[in-house]
């Protein structure tokens, strides 16, 4: 965005998300894909058990080390050309994995997941570039129906999984394959994608807050906190999902069925989330998601059988999309247009930050916190409640300020 007048007019931004949308369907089907296979071909290159959801894990930091130079160049350059530096670490992650399962070597394995942070990086700010043109009122509708996108890459992406996890001799190559295709087909749309590049700025243009400046505004830190607890609770569980599906007994396909149901719970809701958050105000939705993150967790320590995964992956999708995209709006609300590369990046360096400790935390409460599937699975639920608290009470703090102030 560069113009500080608020915007009217939301035809050029309801192109710029229909854009938005189908690369979250076509390119984001990629994230799935690797969050399938990445921790099971992981278990079969690691030497120990406890490092099979390292791959995902420096996905992860691959991401986080991204976001505030991808941001950087959005500022400089455009969105276009940081969505494009995203499919080309995508496709050249993809290709780098490839090589490494067809030779067999974990740590070039690694590697590519690392570069595959890039796209990961890039398509979290599909969101943000949804909102640069968009009238305020069509702000929280725009990020919600481009993560919305995801519904479809939440049924593509598994679905490639399935045809091409065993189509080679070498398990998982297929999918890899598939991921370099979907990059460099799905790069085009960028091309249709209409976004002023940010104009440099003059010498007496406004410089806005510093980045310790912007965190101690109360609704952004409140906004950065729930992102990162939802996200990266989020990302706890799932990681662990096909590992403890298929170490309680049941065969990759149904992994990825579960898998299937979360994605589509993370995602399908969007569709109305931003109606919400325009009716009932983006704390209370946060507030909801983070309520159902919890019974997620009560639910997953239940049991193992299908239906508490599902249930449980299910409901932490939506958890998910209740907290981030609400926090997602309130912080595109709580700084101006420039200060936007530097709040965005520190957002996601941050978010993903936590996603990467999350990540890592995964495999290890997973494969060596007990002697078994099921004690694993325990141990990682059991990991949300702290986290859960902390988000609740920055919430419950910044709405009891909020009425204050209002008195």
């Amino acid at each position: 965005m560069t113009q500080t007048a608020p915007l009217t007019d939301d035809t050029r931004a309801r192109r710029n998300v229909i854009v938005l949308v189908l690369a979250q369907a076509i390119l984001g089907a990629q994230m799935p894909m690797i969050f399938v296979v990445a921790g099971l071909a992981g278990s079969g290159l690691a030497a120990n058990a406890c490092f099979a959801t390292l791959p995902i894990s420096l996905i992860v930091i691959g991401s986080m080390l991204s976001a505030t130079p991808v941001s950087a160049i959005m500022q400089r350059y455009g969105r276009r050309v940081g969505f494009l530096v995203g499919t080309t670490g995508g496709a050249i992650g993809g290709a780098v994995g490839a090589y490494g399962l067809y030779t067999a070597s974990f740590p070039l394995f690694l590697f590519g997941s690392f570069l595959t942070g890039i796209y990961m990086s890039a398509q979290g700010f599909y969101r943000f570039a949804a909102a640069d043109t968009a009238s305020d009122a069509f702000r929280p509708k725009a990020i919600s129906y481009v993560l919305a996108g995801g519904l479809m890459s939440a049924i593509i992406g598994p679905q490639l999984v399935k045809v091409t996890a065993e189509a080679m001799v070498v398990p998982f190559l297929g999918t890899y394959l598939a991921v370099i295709a979907l990059n460099i087909t799905g790069s085009t749309l960028f091309l249709f994608l209409n976004i002023p590049k940010p104009p440099i700025p003059s010498e007496d243009a406004p410089r806005g807050r510093t980045r310790l400046e912007l965190l101690k505004t109360p609704r952004i830190a409140v906004a950065v906190i729930c992102a990162m607890v939802s996200y990266a609770l989020m990302n706890l569980v799932m990681t662990s999902t096909p590992l403890a599906v298929v170490g309680c007994g049941f065969g990759p396909g149904r992994a990825a069925d579960v898998v299937t149901a979360h994605v589509l719970a993370m995602y399908a809701p969007s569709f109305f989330t931003g109606h919400l958050i325009a009716r009932f105000g983006a704390e209370r939705i946060m507030g909801a998601g983070i309520a159902i993150l919890a019974a997620a967790g009560v639910v997953a320590l239940q049991g193992v059988e299908l239906p508490n995964f599902f249930i449980a992956l299910v409901l932490l999708g939506l958890g998910w999309n209740f907290g981030f995209i609400g926090a997602t709006s309130m912080l595109t609300s709580a700084h101006e247009p420039h200060e936007r590369g530097r709040m965005q990046g520190l957002n996601d360096l941050l978010v993903f930050g936590g996603v990467t400790v999350a990540s890592l935390a995964s495999g290890g409460l997973m494969n060596c916190s007990g002697g078994d599937a099921q004690t694993g699975w325990t141990s990682v639920n059991l990991a949300m409640a702290p986290f859960l608290v902390l988000a609740a009470g920055a919430l419950i703090w910044l709405v009891l300020r909020q009425r204050r102030d209002a008195a």
